[in-house]
């Protein structure tokens, strides 16, 4: 186990390639199960979250073989299992997408409640109603038990815009008898990422980036090459931390059009960016103040379903606030436990008012200071390290796994830009 130790003051300086979209590799990654033949995934991250995936895989019977950084070949000729291993499955949240793919492969699947993030509630009634209107039985007693004669498309509306909900339905659809149609679906970049992936495949899905997806069942998927996009959330990580530490950061390897629901949020923190091509530079001659609403009104940054602003920003969004002139609220709605974190910014100099479990208002600039930090999850971790690397003095930051299950040799690249930032080990 190891921790960080930060010192702050110093500005990021430099140039970085985007890594692969986290979101989008999970769900990926069992969509391989979908196929008796081989599948080529490139740009997998290499962070905690797809290492476990990857181990879950290789338990329920596949050949795995890393050809280079990033890329993987996955052949699932014969699924020896159905049962999820109970420890990895508890490490990580997206193991609850392995539901679909198995049902539509075996027939059933049987998995511990999943792990991740401590930032509330994170129910999964939606997948349940989505797989029983496909023809699953699913039962709870401890675990989860998934099972199912035959798979037949439906009309399904989804209560909520689930992301994870969605994935499954639409892996368990692939392989299902005749047509669903998916109301409500989640419209993400990572899902728009597996249905473009399943397509290569042979599925024929349609609507996609909508939140209408129409799936019409095949009675076999084969083998693919498929090349994982970039993830907009690190991307939105680094452009808030260059802002912040007041440095200068290109970023290649983005979608210009993945960027266009960040770029009004940060705005009203006065940072801009500009893009030419698939690079990203954010300049070190930032405004770095609250553009009130007309009539002088405090600006209100909150995240909504894609292509609103993503909810796994807005901790991020609130850390660089600490850094800008002005006050602004940012109102999370998902999740009750995700501001939580914004005691230890309190703590170290940040002048911010928790509202309720979901707003929180922001006076900025303040100066703030190294202190003691425990991240609670990877977003609110990485929320910590820009703090950290804007305060005076010297931070040590724990229970960085969470951090490195969503972001790639964190360490190494921000060494790369600049940072004062290394390892230590403890017990």
């Amino acid at each position: 186990m190891h921790e960080y130790i930060i010192e702050g003051g110093y500005p990021i300086q430099g140039t970085i390639t985007a890594s692969g979209n986290k979101n989008a590799a999970l769900p990926c990654l069992t969509a391989t199960l979908l196929t008796d033949e081989p599948v080529i995934l490139n740009n997998i991250p290499e962070i905690q979250d797809t290492n476990v995936m990857i181990q879950i895989l290789e338990a329920l019977g596949a050949e795995v073989e890393k050809i280079s950084k990033h890329n993987w070949k996955i052949v699932n000729k014969e699924v020896k299992t159905s049962e999820l291993p109970r420890e990895l499955t508890k490490k990580v949240r997206g193991s609850i997408v392995f539901a679909g793919p198995l049902l539509a492969r075996t027939g059933k699947c049987e998995m511990m409640p999943p792990g991740g993030d401590v930032i509330g509630r994170r129910r999964v009634d939606t997948h349940f109603l989505a797989l029983e209107q496909l023809g699953a039985n699913i039962s709870v007693n401890g675990h989860f038990a998934f099972s199912a004669n035959k798979l037949v498309g439906t009309d399904i509306f989804l209560d909520e815009a689930s992301v994870t909900a969605t994935e499954n339905a639409i892996m368990a659809a692939a392989l299902a008898e005749g047509t669903t149609i998916l109301q409500n679906a989640a419209c993400e970049p990572h899902v728009q990422d597996l249905c473009n992936m399943l397509n290569s495949m042979g599925a024929k899905i349609s609507g996609i980036g909508s939140n209408i997806i129409t799936i019409e069942g095949v009675k076999k998927l084969h083998g693919c090459e498929y090349t994982i996009g970039p993830d907009y959330i690190e991307i939105g990580s680094y452009i808030g931390m260059a802002a912040a530490t007041k440095g200068k950061i290109t970023i290649k390897g983005i979608r210009p059009e993945e960027m266009r629901p960040l770029k009004y949020s940060f705005a009203k923190l006065g940072i801009s960016w500009r893009i030419e091509g698939d690079e990203l530079t954010v300049p070190n001659t930032q405004d770095m103040k609250v553009n009130s609403d007309i009539g002088n009104m405090i600006p209100k940054i909150d995240d909504m379903p894609w292509p609103g602003f993503p909810a796994d920003l807005t901790s991020i969004m609130v850390v660089v606030a600490t850094q800008v002139e002005g006050t602004v609220l940012v109102f999370e709605k998902m999740f009750e436990s995700r501001m939580f974190f914004v005691d230890k910014l309190i703590s170290m100099g940040a002048k911010i008012t928790l509202c309720d479990p979901h707003r929180a208002v922001i006076c900025g600039p303040s100066m703030l200071h190294g202190d003691h930090l425990v991240s609670p999850d990877i977003r609110a971790g990485m929320a910590m390290v820009i703090a950290a690397m804007c305060a005076h003095g010297e931070s040590r930051i724990s229970n960085v796994y969470q951090i490195e299950r969503g972001y790639e040799d964190l360490v190494g690249r921000l060494k790369q830009l600049g940072a004062h930032i290394r390892t230590v080990e403890v017990e």
